[in-house]
């Protein structure tokens, strides 16, 4: 499985120097299609975006990104959310969750 990233050029650079092949530096006008074509590959187990271009999809687009298990979709940026839930997501179990 393989960690692929969409979003603006700015966005995508430091992920493209760590070594994340499936780097996809689209424009804003681009960016439902790219998301779009990425979730269909069978190949990509996590998708990263910024977490302001997530909320500049349509409605039914996000929710289903964001239930997504297979790619994991990870929004990056600024207001990450809770990420103790983005590892249960990601990986099927609670870490974080004491016996």
């Amino acid at each position: 499985m393989q960690i692929a990233v969409v979003g603006t050029e700015e966005f995508v650079t430091g992920f493209r120097l760590a070594g994340i092949r499936k780097v996809y530096a689209v424009a804003p006008d681009k960016l439902v299609e790219t998301i779009v074509k990425v979730m269909d590959e069978e190949d990509v187990g996590i998708l990263a975006l910024y977490t302001k271009d997530l909320e500049k999809l349509p409605p039914q687009l996000r929710t289903k990104m964001m239930e997504s298990v297979d790619p994991v979709v990870i929004p990056v940026g600024l207001d990450e959310g809770d990420m103790r839930d983005k590892v249960r997501r990601a990986m099927g179990i609670d870490l974080y969750k004491s016996r």
